[in-house]
């Protein structure tokens, strides 16, 4: 107890307290004290990747924002079409008119871990004119209070991209509300 602790403890007790609280507690033996020393860890730096274009560094550096606020709840459908583009686009996708080329399961990552997998596996399938691709985002089932965090996280992540010409919630067979079909345009 630091001294400023005792002269106050002492002096708001009375003298009938103060022999009350010493029969209490009996006999007060000092604690021999153990000096710990910790030593700090040396971390190894992790060195950054080399960004290959300025716009890919961008896309990695989407805002989380407020997304976890935004109102979307388990078995909420998601759809988004970037505004320059024709609705014919949205409504192919919604239809399954586009061959999907490849998949992205975020199941049981952390958001960091997802933005970053996303903006991976973006760039890698960017070959082709058009290219569909699917992510897994999930439902929420296991999240604390059953809350979609990836899902609004992908939501509000997507339309922030350039490369994202749309997307939508998946069929049923193809994961329903836990997945969505994402358009995207060539490099």
């Amino acid at each position: 107890m630091h001294p400023t602790h005792k002269k106050n403890m002492a002096t708001a007790l009375n003298e009938d307290e103060s022999i009350l609280f010493r029969e209490t507690i009996g006999e007060i033996k000092p604690v021999a004290i153990q000096q710990i020393i910790v030593s700090p860890v040396q971390k190894k730096p992790n060195p950054r990747p080399q960004k290959t274009k300025f716009h890919d560094y961008l896309n990695e550096q989407l805002s989380d924002g407020y997304a976890l606020d935004e109102p979307i709840e388990q078995g909420e459908t998601l759809s988004y079409l970037k505004p320059s583009n024709a609705p014919i686009l949205l409504r192919k996708l919604k239809r399954g008119q586009f061959s999907v080329t490849s998949t992205l399961d975020l199941h049981g990552m952390t958001i960091d871990e997802a933005r970053s997998s996303i903006s991976q596996f973006f760039n890698k399938q960017r070959q082709e004119i058009r290219c569909c691709v699917r992510i897994v985002h999930g439902k929420g089932n296991r999240s604390l209070g059953q809350i979609p965090v990836l899902k609004r996280m992908v939501n509000h992540w997507l339309p922030q991209r350039e490369d994202v010409i749309a997307y939508c919630s998946t069929p049923a067979h193809d994961g329903g509300t836990g997945a969505i079909y994402v358009l995207l345009q060539k490099r």
